[in-house]
């Protein structure tokens, strides 16, 4: 294995065994920052040790000891805590004999160490955008970058907000927490923001080669099920679970054969998963007889849904999802979500329609480097029959996107562009 062939390799797998590290470590440390950086340090281990001794049987499992070799050398470092220390030597043999029915032993409201992470670093103490840039940075790895990306922000702007927020956790003294009553109802929101964040990664990467990350969605769904049963009558809980449901339905029908993305309207309605669009009808007919019928995922789940009916792209009703977006730019206003509408329109009302709603997105500052403008403009344009203005439009699409599937969709895209102007 090339050194190149290692790194590839240890960052795969850190991807998957960022979250348990961190859980586990805040567990035994109760302090969340600490528990990400000595991660951190696991991680950078592996980088040195791997390319050279190869990556070990059980890599999950080496990043785990290496952390925890670390968190106690931390406490011998600290003489005030000696007896802590010992304490935490003694949880983690028990831990160790344990291990197979750890997961039953918590003893926490939400019986979910990672949704405990969640709900810990979206204390109130942190700002809204402060708690969702750590949660994603701790919760699903996504870097710096990433989180930018999602968030349309420079990415020094979201290195600030996280730095802050761990110095904020550190400083305050807070436990590595689940909330309860009110307190957990105020971090819900925060939460709900996370855990949506978390599947949209999934759904469609931000950066590398693969279109989709499946564990990512699976993940999302599985504390959106959580979440449900710990705030049952909260709507947006149920909205979001919906929403997230939808979505994944459709995963089937998303790429071909060699992972090459397929648009919607393009898409084998026959592998829609009919079973997980009934699941999300169900949760979004509980948020709406809980009154959250004009929530922000509750909208989002209804425009899904009104794909999920349909039995062919014809029959869309596109009238209605343009009136739907409409209400939730009304309710929270964004240009990402007045760019959606325009497809809408576009659908409904014609390209034209469409393209002036594009037009006047034109000098939107959150819009400037974001692929999907120049990419709706480029499909409105190719309506029109103005192919050279398409080609350029999806060719700047290809040069701003980060993820290399849609990269190379934009620029067939453009090929397809440009065979059309002869």
């Amino acid at each position: 294995m090339t050194a190149a062939d290692a790194h590839r390799t240890i960052l795969a797998v850190w991807r998957i065994e960022q979250p348990r590290l961190i859980t586990s470590l805040a567990r035994m440390l109760r302090d969340v920052p600490l528990a990400e950086d000595l991660t951190q340090e696991a991680l950078l281990a592996a980088l040195e040790r791997w390319p050279e001794t190869g990556v070990p049987e059980r890599p999950g499992a080496w990043l785990m000891a290496t952390a925890k070799r670390r968190a106690l050398d931390h406490l011998r470092r600290r003489p005030m805590l000696e007896r802590k220390h010992e304490m935490i030597a003694l949880d983690m043999d028990e831990e160790q004999q344990a291990m197979p029915d750890v997961d039953a032993a918590l003893d926490d409201d939400i019986g979910d160490e990672l949704l405990r992470l969640v709900f810990t670093a979206c204390h109130p103490l942190l700002s809204r955008e402060a708690r969702v840039a750590l949660a994603l940075r701790m919760i699903c790895g996504l870097t710096t970058e990433e989180i930018a990306r999602a968030f349309l922000l420079p990415e020094a702007t979201i290195a600030q907000r996280i730095v802050r927020a761990k110095r904020t956790l550190s400083e305050s003294g807070l436990a590595y927490e689940t909330p309860g009553g009110e307190e957990l109802a105020q971090r819900l929101a925060s939460v709900l923001e996370v855990v949506y964040l978390i599947f949209n990664e999934g759904y469609t990467a931000a950066r590398g080669e693969d279109w989709l990350r499946p564990q990512l969605c699976n993940e999302a769904l599985r504390m959106g099920r959580i979440l449900t049963s710990i705030a049952p009558n909260e709507p947006e809980a149920h909205a979001l679970l919906a929403l997230m449901e939808l979505n994944a339905s459709r995963t089937a029908a998303r790429t071909d054969a060699v992972g090459e993305p397929i648009l919607l309207l393009e898409q084998n309605r026959a592998l829609w998963d009919q079973l997980q669009i009934r699941r999300g009808l169900r949760a979004l007919a509980r948020a709406r007889d809980l009154g959250g019928a004009g929530g922000a995922y509750a909208l989002q789940a209804a425009i899904v849904a009104c794909h999920a009916e349909a039995r062919t792209a014809d029959a869309t009703d596109w009238l209605r999802i343009a009136r739907l977006y409409g209400e939730l730019a009304a309710l929270m206003p964004s240009p990402v979500i007045e760019l959606n509408r325009a497809v809408a329109v576009g659908m409904a009302e014609g390209p034209e329609a469409g393209l002036a709603i594009v037009d006047h997105l034109a000098d939107e500052p959150a819009l400037r480097g974001y692929h999907l403008l120049p990419s709706v403009r480029g499909d409105l344009l190719q309506k029109l029959a103005r192919y050279g203005e398409a080609k350029a439009a999806f060719e700047a699409a290809a040069a701003l996107a980060g993820n290399q599937r849609e990269r190379d969709l934009l620029m067939r895209r453009a090929a397809e562009a440009a065979s059309l102007l002869s």
